[in-house]
């Protein structure tokens, strides 16, 4: 399909959309959270029925802001001659605007809500607990970067896994899980920085910081759950955070300031266009099949 508008398009970055998209698998209908961190979002899936508990406990942290500004903490690698990546973890600290390190405060702990059948798997999101107490789990969470699960499923209890992080998101925590790693000191022995010179100090544009936390609405149609995962995947082009959204002329719309893009939905297709670009949409594909 084409709709005339005035102007050039970046055609290799519509081709890669085009391309990438046909390769992505559907993601779960579950309660999704985008994490806006530093080095770009992560998306989670929710396990609403499988750990009510436990995620409506992480709900209980995202809408009340607490996670906002919190960092993460601890980028934990195996020994060798492994190395391989093992989690990276967040929720318990804070570096807030006015440049001071403060603690998560805790809404209490949560009961311990392990499955065999929600293994600690690379990709899969779980509680952190104080060690001998399953049900010590409050604010703390990491991502497993690496198949943990003959480690974190037979310890106590079990670390509870509620969330998955989409594809696009595990990107990203690839990313800071692979950023150098400093002994920073007290509680921060496992610290991962970006953009550090040996020999200065850590400042906070140094650590991971989560700078929102967007729980989408739960009566998302197929076309915004679709516009997520474009936003996640592609954030060079769209950014992860609509400038403006809306329709016109039956046609459903997301607007990104970065380079003037748009990604907009109709009768169950989805097209992508700059209208500062170029004059025509970029099918990208079916609703249902992205």
């Amino acid at each position: 399909m084409r709709i005339s508008l005035p102007k050039r398009l970046l055609v290799h970055a519509a081709l890669v959309l085009v391309a990438v998209f046909t390769m992505l698998p559907a993601q779960a209908q579950n309660t999704m959270v985008r994490l806006h961190t530093t080095q770009g979002p992560i998306d989670l899936s929710l396990l609403d029925t499988e750990a009510p508990l436990t995620v409506a406990n992480f709900l209980a942290y995202v809408r009340g802001g607490d996670y906002t500004n919190v960092f993460f903490h601890r980028s934990v690698h195996l020994p060798a001659p492994s190395l391989a990546p093992f989690v990276i973890q967040a929720g318990a600290y804070r570096w807030t605007e006015a440049d001071f390190i403060e603690s998560v405060t805790t809404r209490g702990n949560v009961r311990n809500e392990f499955s065999a059948t929600r293994s600690n798997l690379r990709g899969t999101v779980a509680m952190a607990k104080v060690g001998g107490n399953p049900d010590s789990a409050s604010s703390q969470w990491f991502v497993n970067m690496n198949n943990n699960s003959a480690n974190l499923d037979n310890q106590n209890g079990g670390f509870t896994v509620f969330a998955r992080v989409t594809t696009p998101g595990m990107t990203t925590a690839d990313k800071i899980a692979a950023l150098p790693v400093v002994n920073a000191g007290a509680n921060f022995t496992e610290l991962p920085v970006a953009d550090w010179k040996s020999g200065t100090s850590y400042e906070r544009s140094n650590v991971v910081r989560l700078t929102a936390v967007t729980e989408f609405p739960q009566n998302q149609t197929s076309a915004d759950r679709v516009f997520n995962l474009l936003e996640a995947t592609f954030t060079a082009y769209l950014g992860s955070v609509a400038s403006s959204t809306g329709e016109a002329s039956g046609f459903v719309y997301r607007h990104y300031n970065g380079i003037d893009s748009y990604l907009v939905s109709k009768d169950g297709r989805v097209w992508f266009f700059a209208p500062s670009l170029n004059s025509e949409f970029i099918d990208i594909g079916s609703v249902n099949d992205l």
